[in-house]
């Protein structure tokens, strides 16, 4: 327990909460975009069964993992067999299992730096030695992976969000993927590739997964980002020793999850023509308010910070330049933000070993667009505000 932390950005969500904040701080979709009515019909119709309100199998449903071994085996381009399927509460808890049956005390786990919160908090449970290797434009550097690699690091797992990285929104480039997937192959690790935002682009769809190019690699999913984080429906697929792995420790865990919502969920994921124009709407509703957040920040912040462009996902990074009059701490930045009721997450609370505290990251999902010119104008006051006590008391 003392090696834990409590993730800034749950911390952040009880302050965000307040009716006087624009938070531009947790990964929220916007409960207008869920679709609740398709929801409620959904659940009208599985109601009728009554194995709908039952115990369900450790693994789920057998219907919702034909679904998703359906989905998912398209990606891969190969079949997929639903007995290499295992739904989970949440993408979280695939993570936290999977860290579970893949790492003993002391194991090396490699993250992305700056890294999902969420992955840093169940490998240091796991007391995992906890290894950074940075991101750049085209997503984990594998290049220095496989220069670690060269000097004698030997990884038990290594953990990507490889599209649309939380919280850097950079999308793995399809050379890393092979790379990436051939080094697992040579050295034996296993590679995580966390992927609850792939589904959510703007432009163009992401690469094949990694997952495609390996059998040493375990793929994590969700339905929170598409349909409704409530229905509290994740997946991970992988070679099935990993599966009956993850399906004795979840046993001890929570024995099963709803028959309930992933009767609902196998429901939406199944109706290929609505979830077709659900996911346009969705791209094209989020994609019109990273544009809209990425050009309020340019203009506010112009000669003062760069912002990452939004390519899909959620999320977009924003760095203050070096050359400013002051250097800017924004974890000191987000207690004069909050006074000026915006709110977003520092970057330190996603470090591992580079110094980013002179980063943050922005959420574009939540809000409307007007709502977010006037939270980035918000965020150009504190700034202002801190610059100037800065120079008070220097």
């Amino acid at each position: 327990m003392d090696r834990l932390r409590s993730s800034a950005i749950r911390d952040l969500l009880t302050l965000t909460a307040r009716p006087d904040i624009v938070s531009l701080a947790g990964g929220l979709p916007d409960p207008a975009f869920i679709p609740r009515d398709r929801i409620r019909q959904e659940m009208d119709r599985v109601l009728t069964d009554p194995g709908s309100v039952q115990y369900a199998e450790t693994t789920g449903i057998l219907a919702l993992r034909k679904v998703l071994a359906d989905r998912e085996g398209a990606r891969l381009g190969r079949l997929l067999d639903p007995a290499e399927v295992v739904v989970t509460h949440g993408s979280q808890q695939a993570l936290s299992l999977l860290a579970q049956a893949l790492l003993d005390p002391g194991d090396t786990v490699v993250v992305e730096d700056p890294a999902y919160t969420g992955a840093l908090q169940v490998f240091r449970a796991a007391e995992a030695e906890v290894v950074a290797v940075p991101l750049d434009e085209d997503g984990m550097d594998v290049s220095v992976l496989e220069s670690m690699l060269t000097q004698g690091l030997r990884p038990a797992v290594v953990h990507t969000v490889a599209n649309f990285h939380n919280p850097r929104g950079v999308v793995l480039a399809a050379d890393r993927r092979a790379r990436l997937a051939q080094l697992a192959d040579s050295y034996g690790f296993w590679v995580i590739e966390d992927d609850p935002y792939g589904e959510l682009w703007f432009e163009a769809p992401t690469p094949d997964p990694v997952a495609a190019l390996s059998d040493r690699v375990v793929r994590l999913s969700s339905a929170s980002k598409i349909l409704a984080p409530a229905l509290r429906v994740g997946w991970l697929h992988g070679p099935r020793e990993v599966c009956q792995a993850v399906e004795l420790l979840k046993q001890g865990a929570d024995l099963c999850g709803s028959s309930l919502t992933q009767q609902v969920a196998a429901g939406l994921l199944a109706d290929g023509p609505w979830l077709a124009e659900h996911l346009t709407e969705l791209r094209g509703r989020y994609g019109a308010r990273a544009k809209v957040l990425v050009a309020a920040v340019e203009n506010e912040f112009a000669g003062i910070a760069s912002v990452s462009p939004a390519v899909g996902g959620m999320f977009c990074w924003m760095e203050f330049y070096g050359h400013t009059a002051s250097p800017v701490d924004t974890s000191v930045l987000l207690q004069t933000a909050i006074e000026h009721g915006v709110a977003f997450v520092p970057g330190a609370a996603f470090g591992v070993g580079a110094d980013l505290s002179s980063q943050l990251r922005l959420c574009f999902a939540t809000s409307s667009e007007d709502v977010l010119v006037d939270a980035v104008r918000r965020l150009r006051g504190a700034y202002d505000g801190s610059a100037a006590e800065s120079v008070v008391q220097s």
